[in-house]
């Protein structure tokens, strides 16, 4: 019987965790469906905010994100 070889493990990355939420996001939708891949989409654009925004805290001497941030 021949030995079996082992499959060399693929990286596989681990889809990072949505920060926004399915549903409501597909609540507040009123007269569209949303598609599969709009969802990473906007995880993305949040991401990207977010880091703006503490960027611009920081760049402000803040430890805290406010509203004029974004």
């Amino acid at each position: 019987m021949a030995a079996r070889r082992k499959k060399k493990a693929t990286r596989s990355r681990k889809p990072a965790e949505l920060i926004i939420s399915k549903s409501r996001t597909k609540g507040a939708v009123k007269r569209c469906n949303v598609g599969g891949e709009f969802y990473e989409a906007l995880d993305g654009a949040v991401r990207d905010m977010i880091k703006s925004a503490e960027a611009r805290a920081i760049g402000n001497k803040r430890k805290t994100l406010k509203a004029v941030d974004l």
